[in-house]
Formats: C-alpha cells, structure tokens, sequence
C-alpha cells in the first residue's frame, strides 16, 4: 500500500539521513520489530533501553512510509471530545486517554533532549476553535469537561480569538497549555542511529513474508529467503496493519498539507500555537522549525493512491482559500504539497495491544491525529507487556472493544 505521494517536504528538506542494508541471513533475537518509521523507532528505543537484543526492520526504506508525509502535531486532544469519549467508554478510561497523550508530549520533549535531538521538537499551546456558530454550545461543553478533568485550558470569544491570532472566521474556542511539534522524519532517523550505537539492528528493504508460530518464540521469514527467530514480535506498521488483521477495525482516509515558503513573518506571529477547529473534515495549521507555515486537512475516505494523488491539485488550491479566509491580512506563498493516508477507529484511540491471531506478539498502532502521542504511550504499554504486568489503558486501547 503506497501511504504517500508527490513528495512530503519532509522528505525532501532531509534528504537521504541514513542508509542500512537488508536482511540476508538467518539471525535471532529478544525482539523483532516489523516498521521502522516514528512508532517503530521509538519501540526499538523503549526495548533498547531495557537491555533487549532488538532488530527492526523495514520494507522500504527507513522512515519512507506515512512517517515522511505526517505534519507532526503533537496533540493531547484526541479526535473524538472528551466529553463525547466519556460517553462511549467511560470518564475513567477518556479522562486516562487525554491524560496519556499530555504526558507522551512532555515524555517526547525529554527523550529528544536525551538523545541530543536536532528535529526541532518545540512545546507549543493548542487552540481549537469553533469554525461554525452551531459548534460554539458543544465546544464550550467539551471546555468545561476538560477543565473538570484538571487540563489547563482557557475559553476565548470570537473577538480574544480574532485580536490574538488573527483568525477572522471564528467563533470562540478553547485554548490548552499543551501542545508540540516536531519534524518526526528526522526523529525517526535520529532514534534509530542514537540506538543502532547500542546494538539495536536495522534492515531495510526486507519485506516479512511470513511468520511461523512455535512455543516460546516465532520465525519470521522475508521474501528474501531470510530468517529472523524472535522470543516477541511488534508490529509498528500503522495503516498497512489492515492488510495483515481479518477484520475491520479501522478506516482509511487521504488527507492533504500544504507548507509555504520561509515566511517570518508568519512564523513569529504563529510559532507558539497549534490550530485546529471543528469542521468536518477539521482543518490543522502549525509552522515548522525552518520558519514556513504549513495547513492540513480536506479529508476524505481512501479508495486507492491513484484517485487520492489526482485529487491533489484540487485539495491544494482548497486550502489556500481556507487560508486566505481565516487570515485575509496575511499572504501564503505555496512551496510544497502533498497527500498521505492515515486510519480512523472508531472512539479515536489506537490499538496497541495483543491479538489473538498472533501469538508471542504485539501491535502498537496509533491512529488519528494523535499517532505519535499515541505511540510514545505505546512505549511504556510494550515495556509492561514484555514484563508480564498489566497496563491501566489496555482495556480501552484492545482489539475487540
């Protein structure tokens, strides 16, 4: 399944980071992880860490599939409100949920300066404002259930809106003390060098072909006649995991970005926020760290890569005019383009957890727009699973819920 097309700016700022060789031989080890982008790397970090002997591996190259073409908003506010999540699952398990996307933000701060990062990882404010006025009464509700829940957040009117960031077509919204950004491409890269230092094994361009089941360990086999035994699998595939699990548990949707040229104009007045708001599909803006803006959104569901990349042009001059609404004072001057494709479950949380049709494994698949939050909670989850303890967010994370 191709997750990307055109060519993400991520892709294209960084270029080729790092290079690895593929799989030929028969090796073993603790842990064998299938995809290597954002959520893999950060796995291959957690069981690095622990002392694990651990190898990745990817069937393209490293960091080349949804993890180039993702914007990288760092999130604690998951799809679905929190008032609407406590009504499908319970206050305990939403109210868990929001509180583990604000922590993997701040973990995900700590690990990037532990590792020396130089992919701009930047805490940011949040806000999500109504974009239509019969949105305003269900926003203020979901403000008031945040603020029960002890997040920091702040109402602001149509005119707070308007005056602090210049956003014309608004009408209120909610401002949070949470929030980040990160160029998740370099990251990628960066975690698996800075692990590769301590053992960790990395092969790219080797495609699992097939897995054999044993007591205690499985064998993973590559299409290239190549063996991997492993006591533990993770699969950190993201949306390609729809092709390996029978049934339906989540839907494909194309969505769109744009990024400007080096504007800092725009990169000051807007560099300390996230923006969001509660159009259907909602529409994200953030700047990136090498002073450009960038906007996303225009989803819709995915059929194939072929009709998704013709829409590209359409879904491209659709959000410059969704710019030049929202901020008529301002001018965006395009510079790159380009669609990916992501999965939505139906509460907007991932699945990380076992399942019961792959033994001695586990998946850690964030979905949404909180992937990789979800996928920095998915460390301490693996952690836990590896030692045979019971996590508090696996009864709202599992398969089968």
């Amino acid at each position: 399944m191709d997750l990307k097309s055109n060519e993400p700016f991520w892709l294209v700022k960084n270029g080729i980071l790092a290079s690895y060789p593929s799989l030929h031989e028969p090796i073993s080890c603790d842990v064998l992880i299938i995809g290597a982008g954002i959520t893999g790397s950060l796995i291959a970090h957690q069981c690095t860490e622990e002392g694990l002997d651990t190898v990745i591996i990817d069937r393209r190259e490293v960091c080349n599939g949804s993890t180039s073409a993702t914007t990288s908003m760092l999130q604690y506010e998951i799809d679905i409100p929190l008032y609407r999540l406590s009504e499908m699952i319970g206050e305990k398990g939403a109210v868990a949920s929001y509180q583990a996307c604000a922590a993997a933000i701040d973990k995900l701060g700590k690990l990037c300066k532990t590792i020396q990062s130089k992919a701009g990882f930047r805490s940011k404010d949040s806000l999500y404002y109504a974009s239509r006025k019969k949105d305003s009464a269900w926003l203020g509700k979901e403000y008031e259930s945040r603020k029960a829940a002890g997040f920091d957040v702040h109402w602001l009117d149509e005119d707070e809106i308007r005056k602090q960031f210049d956003i014309h077509l608004n009408y209120g919204g909610i401002l949070s003390k949470q929030g980040g950004s990160v160029d998740a491409f370099q990251l990628a890269h960066e975690l698996l060098a800075y692990n590769a230092k301590k053992g960790l094994r990395i092969f790219d361009k080797t495609t699992l072909d097939r897995v054999e089941y044993k007591r205690g360990f499985n064998i993973a086999l590559t299409t290239d006649k190549a063996s991997i035994k492993a006591k533990k699998i993770i699969y950190c595939v993201g949306y390609e995991s729809s092709l390996l699990i029978k049934e339906k548990f989540v839907n494909l949707l194309s969505t769109y970005a744009i990024i400007s040229e080096v504007d800092e104009t725009l990169w000051k007045k807007f560099n300390d926020i996230l923006i969001w708001n509660t159009s259907e599909p909602y529409l994200y803006m953030r700047t990136s760290d090498d002073f450009r803006f960038l906007i996303g959104g225009e989803d819709e569901e995915f059929h194939n890569p072929i009709k998704r990349d013709e829409l590209l042009k359409r879904k491209e001059e659709k959000l410059q005019r969704s710019f030049e609404k929202l901020f008529p004072d301002y001018t965006f001057r395009l510079d790159f383009s380009w669609a990916g494709t992501f999965g939505e479950t139906k509460d907007g949380l991932p699945y990380i957890g076992e399942h019961p049709d792959f033994k001695n494994s586990y998946f850690v698949l964030g979905f949404g727009g909180n992937g990789i939050t979800f996928s920095v909670t998915g460390m301490d989850m693996v952690s836990d699973w590896l030692k045979g303890k019971k996590n508090p967010l696996s009864p709202y994370f599992t398969f089968g819920r």
